[in-house]
C-alpha cells in the first residue's frame, strides 16, 4: 500500500473535535487517512511539502446534471419555464449516447477542476439503455467519487421508475447507484410511495425536486407509509411549509440549495435559513452548466451572504439596524460544501471530513492570507492546486492528471454545435 504524508499545511478537517484550521500533518495510507497531526512518522512514505498551503475535504457538489455540459452557459437568462420548455422540451429528445457520455465526463472534470471530489450526478435524460451507460462511462472515466442517480425523462405523473434498469446498474470503486426519482411533487401519491419503497427495498438514496409550487398529497402519502428517512433527499424544497420542513429533518432527510440556480430562474427562495432555525443545515447543488456555473464554493457563498441578508433586513425591522454579530459563519458554508453534501449522498461514512480512517479525498488550496476558513470559501478554481480521491492524484501543480483534455474539448465542442439548433425547439 503506498503512503503519502502531506507535511506542514493549514488543515481545515471539518471534523467536530478539530479546531477550525490548524497545522498538521496528514498521513495517507493507499486510499485511506491513517492520522491526522502534528510531527506524524514519514517512515516509508512520500513526503510531499504542502506549507504555506490550506488542505480541506474535497467539496461535495450534491446535485448536478453533467449531462448537460455541453450547453453550458445558454440559458443564463431563462427562468425556470424556459429551462423546461427548452431544455427538456426540445433540445433533450435530440442527444444521442455519444453526446451524454461527453458532457457527463467534461462535466465532471470541470468539477474535479474546481475542488469537487464527491458528486451528486442527477442524470434525468436517460431514454434508452444506452444513453444510461454512456453517461455512467463518462462519470467512471472522469476519477471522480459519485453517486449516479439514475432519472427518466419526464412521463405521466402515475409512470412508476423503471426499476429493471436501476436493477442492472452497477456501480465501482468510486460510484454508487441511486434514485432520482420524479417525486410526491410530480407524482400520484400511490407511484411516489411505490418509487419510495422500491428505492428503500435497494438501500438507494431516493433523490427529487421540489419547488415553484406547494407539497402535494403524495408527501402525505409517503409520511404514511413510513417512507421518509436518512435516504430521502429533497433538491430545492422551496414551496414546503414550515411544518413539512420540520417533518423532513425530523426524519433525518436531507435538503440541498442550488441558491444561485433557485433565485435566477424563479424555483423559490432557498430554504437555508428555515433549515437553520430548525437546527439542521442545506447541503449545495449547482444544478444546471446551462444556467449557472459549477462552482460549489459559489453556492456556498451566494447562500451565506444571501440569508445573512434576509437576518439583517429581520434585525432591521426589529430593531431599526442592521445585525451587529453575524448570524452565520464562514465555517458553516464550508460545512454545507462538504460534511452536509457527504450527507445527503449517503457518503457520511466516507468522506466530507479529514479523520482516520475515512477517505482520502481532499483538496490542497494555494490561497494565501490569515484566515484560511475564509481563504478557503472565497476559492476559485485556480487556487486548487491539488486534488485527491482515494488516494490518488486527480490534479498536481493545477493541472488535471490521465486525461486528454484537448480531445475532451473536442468532443464537447462537436456535441455543442450539434445540440445547439435544436435549444429553439
Amino acid at each position: 500500500m503506498s503512503r503519502t504524508l502531506l507535511r506542514g499545511a493549514r488543515v481545515i478537517t471539518m471534523a467536530p473535535h478539530r479546531p477550525d484550521a490548524e497545522h498538521a500533518d496528514i498521513l495517507v495510507n493507499g486510499g485511506t487517512i491513517a492520522a491526522v497531526g502534528e510531527n506524524l512518522d514519514a517512515t516509508g512514505a512520500e513526503i510531499v511539502d504542502t506549507a504555506d498551503r490550506i488542505i480541506m475535504p474535497g467539496l461535495v457538489n450534491a446535485h448536478l446534471h453533467t449531462w448537460q455540459t455541453a450547453l453550458r452557459g445558454a440559458g443564463v437568462d431563462w427562468t425556470l419555464a424556459d429551462y423546461l420548455g427548452r431544455m427538456h422540451g426540445a433540445v433533450a429528445r435530440h442527444y444521442r449516447p455519444e453526446d451524454m457520455r461527453i458532457g457527463t465526463l467534461a462535466g465532471a472534470l470541470g468539477q474535479l477542476d474546481r475542488g469537487t471530489t464527491a458528486l451528486g450526478d442527477w442524470c434525468h435524460n436517460t431514454p434508452t439503455p444506452d444513453h444510461t451507460d454512456a453517461a455512467l462511462d463518462g462519470l467512471r472515466a472522469s476519477g471522480v467519487r459519485g453517486v449516479f442517480l439514475h432519472g427518466t425523462p419526464y412521463s405521466a405523473p402515475d409512470a412508476t421508475h423503471p426499476l429493471d434498469e436501476i436493477d442492472r446498474l452497477t456501480g465501482g470503486p468510486l460510484l454508487t447507484i441511486g434514485m432520482a426519482a420524479r417525486g410526491p411533487q410530480l407524482s400520484t401519491p400511490d407511484t411516489a410511495v411505490a418509487d419510495f419503497r422500491a428505492a428503500a427495498e435497494r438501500g438507494l438514496v431516493v433523490s427529487m425536486h421540489q419547488s415553484g409550487g406547494a407539497p402535494g398529497p403524495g408527501w402525505a402519502a409517503v409520511r404514511a407509509a413510513g417512507l421518509l428517512g436518512p435516504a430521502t433527499n429533497v433538491v430545492h424544497g422551496a414551496g414546503l411549509t414550515e411544518d413539512w420542513l420540520k417533518i423532513l429533518v425530523d426524519a433525518g432527510a436531507s435538503l440541498t440549495c442550488t441558491p444561485e440556480n433557485e433565485l435566477g430562474q424563479g424555483h423559490g427562495i432557498p430554504v437555508t435559513g428555515h433549515l437553520l432555525r430548525l437546527g439542521a443545515a442545506p447541503s449545495l447543488g449547482t444544478d444546471t452548466d446551462v444556467v449557472t456555473p459549477a462552482d460549489v464554493l459559489s453556492a456556498a457563498r451566494i447562500a451565506l451572504a444571501h440569508q445573512r441578508g434576509h437576518d439583517h433586513e429581520d434585525h432591521r425591522r426589529a430593531t431599526g439596524s442592521f445585525s451587529l454579530t453575524a448570524t452565520i459563519t464562514a465555517k458553516q458554508a464550508l460545512t454545507w460544501a462538504t460534511v452536509e453534501g457527504a450527507r445527503a449522498l449517503g457518503l457520511a461514512d466516507r468522506v466530507g471530513r479529514l479523520d482516520a480512517g475515512m477517505q482520502a479525498d481532499l483538496i490542497v488550496v494555494d490561497a494565501p492570507g490569515p484566515n484560511p476558513v475564509a481563504a478557503a470559501l472565497h476559492a476559485t478554481a485556480g487556487d486548487i492546486e491539488a486534488v485527491m480521491i482515494a488516494g490518488h492524484w486527480r490534479k498536481r501543480d493545477h493541472t488535471l492528471l490521465d486525461v486528454d483534455l484537448d480531445t475532451v474539448r473536442a468532443e464537447l465542442h462537436e456535441s455543442s454545435a450539434r445540440l445547439l439548433p435544436h435549444l429553439a425547439g
